[in-house]
């Protein structure tokens, strides 16, 4: 069972329980925190998993569950440095928002090893701190190059929250503009929880775009995709996100997601090897009720899986090594890989929303 962060600050340093702690740090609240069931659930796969053999570093595997959205009452950089000073946890797994991992990665400090699981802007190179996730380059840029290609769009428009991921995203695509002698029709960023999307969409309405770049988070994606789905703007302007998986898809509504593409690493539905041997065992574990499968959760479980792997594999110099390493490290994973410049990455798909699924995969 996870541990209480309450009992944590009250009996301080508890290694004499032989578990090794991983605190995950999770969205619980705010426009992120409709990804939380499905992230929890498949991180408990994972524990499962590596419990049934040696856990890790021979210690059974302990999650300690925190809130790391940004609307998250108490500040995340002083709860985790009060719980690596009392020795109440041995490694960080994170989903959460790039906001949260800059200021997070000025706090831990190599004293325990942190692995960053989502999709995230790229250019991380903090000792110590792993990024899995796949970036622009790997993400967006062929996304973008495959609609244009497609759909000849003459102008985008690009639309997100207002923080680090939506930005520099956004900056990249605008170079994919450039290059593919496209018009920027509009670029605009909101706050998180913007109570209505009624102005945002009016603009977007108005700014002539045919495509649209949506880099907005869980529930203000959802409510900009109700909001563009009620005027039937699909008719005229197509979509393209790289953060709407699976739970966002069904909130969205059956009828407001018609010209919408995502594009992931990981979609609940691919047909891999590495999927099918996910799906069993998510699946054995919680029933078929459980919360979706997605791109967000399966980053938890393979997060605590990559964390087993570098600490067997790295365990001596990990605190040396950061993200633009590209270390080989060995360890399971819900998602397929290839071989790309020396290294293995995940291989990332376009998908086109159906109703509430995806389906017309097209590896990228």
């Amino acid at each position: 069972m996870p541990i209480e962060l309450a009992d944590l600050r009250e009996h301080g340093n508890l290694h004499a329980s032989g578990s090794f702690r991983v605190a995950l740090l999770i969205p619980m609240c705010g426009p992120a925190g409709i990804w939380a069931a499905s992230c929890i659930s498949s991180a408990q796969v994972a524990v499962a998993e590596l419990n049934r053999s040696d856990g890790i570093q021979g210690r059974r595997v302990q999650l300690i569950m925190i809130d790391a959205a940004v609307e998250a009452g108490e500040p995340i950089e002083e709860i985790v440095n009060e719980l690596i000073e009392l020795g109440a946890i041995d490694a960080i797994v994170g989903m959460h928002l790039s906001a949260v991992r800059q200021r997070l990665s000025k706090v831990v400090r190599q004293r325990v090893p942190y692995i960053y699981t989502p999709l995230y802007e790229g250019g991380e190179t903090t000792p110590g701190l792993f990024a899995i996730g796949e970036t622009p380059q790997e993400q967006l840029g062929p996304a973008m190059a495959m609609l244009q290609q497609r759909f000849r769009p003459r102008k985008w428009a690009l639309i997100g929250n207002d923080y680090v991921w939506p930005r520099s995203s956004h900056s990249f695509a605008k170079t994919c503009l450039k290059n593919m002698e496209v018009d920027l029709a509009m670029e605009c960023y909101v706050p998180f929880g913007l109570p209505s999307m009624t102005k945002l969409v009016d603009r977007l309405e108005a700014s002539g775009a045919d495509a649209v770049l949506v880099s907005l988070v869980g529930q203000d994606a959802v409510n900009f995709n109700r909001e563009f789905g009620r005027r039937g703007l699909h008719r005229s302007i197509l979509r393209l996100s790289c953060a709407l998986e699976e739970n966002g898809l069904m909130a969205c509504g059956e009828g407001n997601l018609e010209s919408h593409f995502s594009v992931s690493s990981y979609f609940g539905s691919i047909s891999t090897d590495a999927n099918n041997c996910f799906k069993e065992r998510y699946y054995a574990l919680h029933g078929e009720t459980g919360p979706a499968l997605n791109a967000i959760g399966q980053s938890t479980y393979e997060g605590l899986h990559y964390l087993s792997g570098l600490l067997q594999d790295f365990g001596d110099v990990w605190q040396e090594r950061s993200t633009q390493d590209y270390l080989p490290v060995v360890h399971q994973s819900g998602r397929s890989f290839t071989r790309k410049n020396g290294s293995k990455r995940p291989s990332v798909y376009l998908a086109r929303a159906d109703g509430i699924q995806f389906c017309d995969f097209k590896i990228l």
